[in-house]
């Protein structure tokens, strides 16, 4: 008979049974999918803390709007030779050794923008953060999509890994300047203290990541190395090409709010705090994010649907901020603006993404970024050059009009397809 004392012997640990080595990796893969998440936000965050410090740069250095559209596109151009050199590789290497390193190269930035504050130091550190985000996109994008799949709920949902990236992608691009654009208002050195503070996080989360496991499986013989080409077998390249436009497209309206748009504030609003103009491209890209967490079961069909629906109004009531002129028209337009971008980037990068063969995901996805990152460097240079010439407003008008035009007639290809 069991007394009452036997069910309060201790048990001794070397009969104690061992944990599941299931139950362990899918912790360990767990863990692995947040801090990615994490370094994701924080990586794409750190590529936009220029934006709010743009006037100030301009105040202190004296150039004009078109140099500061150059010092903006001198990081697509880092992003774009990144992404066509280096981009695709993790499919051979493995997803870590390409992700952390690429936290690494961002914190290297933050050292050149605090060791050389000048206008050339500026440019240099551009290009390097450029290089950063090149490598990173497509990366995490799929070592997000890879670690959710093996999670405990990860087959459930294959779709939640890949709009956790797309969320942690456009959410970073709008925590930065927020970031950036509070310290500069309120706290010393506004333009030493946000590079100093994105550099050790950066630096802490690239430990982290190397800690976490690695889900590609190296190919065996390993391929010669070769840059970014177009692996997406023939029959489906048609859809391919009409999600990168879209992507394109809906880039091309981040684009405005990650270079021009304290400009926009300053000189037709009259607004020049840096906190209203980090708030603003907040606003924009927070919307993004939380409109891909909100519709998170939403099909592809409805998220095409949706974009220009939500998309156009937001464009008009951004145009009619600038010519009331109106801070809140403006604002709610970027907020607008920024939640039907993100439903047509993610339209275009989950078809992007249904083309690739499963050896290929990083690569074709560093291809639909590729044309992405060109939607956000080219159509702003483009923009910056025509408020040489033209008011902003007339000019945004126009921009307003090509996009809501190519978003409309890319979604229409991709729902037919």
């Amino acid at each position: 008979m069991t007394t009452l004392r036997d069910e309060f012997q201790p048990i001794d640990a070397s009969v104690a049974p061992r944990q599941d080595p299931a139950r362990r990796r899918h912790r360990h893969h767990t863990f692995g999918f947040w801090v990615a998440t994490l370094a994701f936000l924080v990586n794409m965050g750190f590529s936009a803390v220029p934006t709010p410090l743009y006037v100030l740069y301009q105040q202190r250095d004296h150039f004009s709007t078109i140099m500061l559209t150059v010092v903006y596109a001198v990081y697509a151009v880092g992003v774009i030779a990144s992404l066509f050199l280096a981009g695709h590789i993790s499919d051979w290497v493995g997803r870590k050794r390409v992700f952390v390193p690429a936290l690494l190269v961002n914190a290297l930035s933050a050292v050149i923008f605090l060791a050389e504050p000048s206008l050339p130091g500026l440019l240099v550190a551009r290009v390097v953060s450029g290089v950063s985000v090149g490598l990173t996109t497509a990366t995490a994008t799929v070592y997000l999509g890879e670690l959710h799949a093996r999670r405990p709920a990860g087959s459930t949902a294959p779709r939640r890994g890949q709009i956790v990236a797309t969320a942690a992608n456009l959410g970073g691009i709008g925590v930065g300047p927020l970031v950036a654009g509070l310290l500069a208002q309120f706290a010393p050195q506004p333009l030493r203290l946000p590079y100093i503070v994105f550099l050790v996080a950066l630096v802490v989360l690239a430990g982290l990541v190397a800690l976490s496991p690695e889900t590609a499986v190296a190919p065996d013989p390993a391929p010669r190395y070769r840059p970014q080409r177009i692996a997406v077998p023939r029959n489906a390249r048609g859809t391919f090409f009409a999600a990168t436009a879209t992507g394109l497209a809906s880039f091309a309206v981040y684009g405005i709010f990650n270079s021009l748009a304290p400009s926009f504030l300053a000189v037709t609003l009259h607004q020049s705090s840096h906190a209203v103009a980090g708030a603003v491209a907040f606003a924009a890209f927070a919307s993004g994010a939380l409109i891909q967490l909100a519709l998170i079961r939403a099909g592809l069909d409805t998220t095409l649907r949706s974009a220009p629906l939500i998309l156009i109004p937001g464009l008009a009531l951004l145009i009619a901020g600038m010519w009331v002129p109106s801070l809140v028209l403006f604002v709610i337009g970027g907020v607008v603006v920024g939640a039907g971008a993100a439903l047509a980037f993610r339209g275009g990068l989950t078809a992007a993404a249904a083309t690739a063969p499963p050896e290929s995901r990083a690569e074709v996805l560093a291809a639909f970024f590729l044309g992405a990152y060109v939607g956000l460097s080219v159509p702003v240079v483009i923009l910056g050059v025509a408020t040489q010439y033209v008011s902003a407003r007339s000019a945004m008008v126009v921009f307003a009009a090509l996009v809501a035009a190519a978003i409309v007639l890319c979604v229409r290809i991709l729902r037919r397809r």
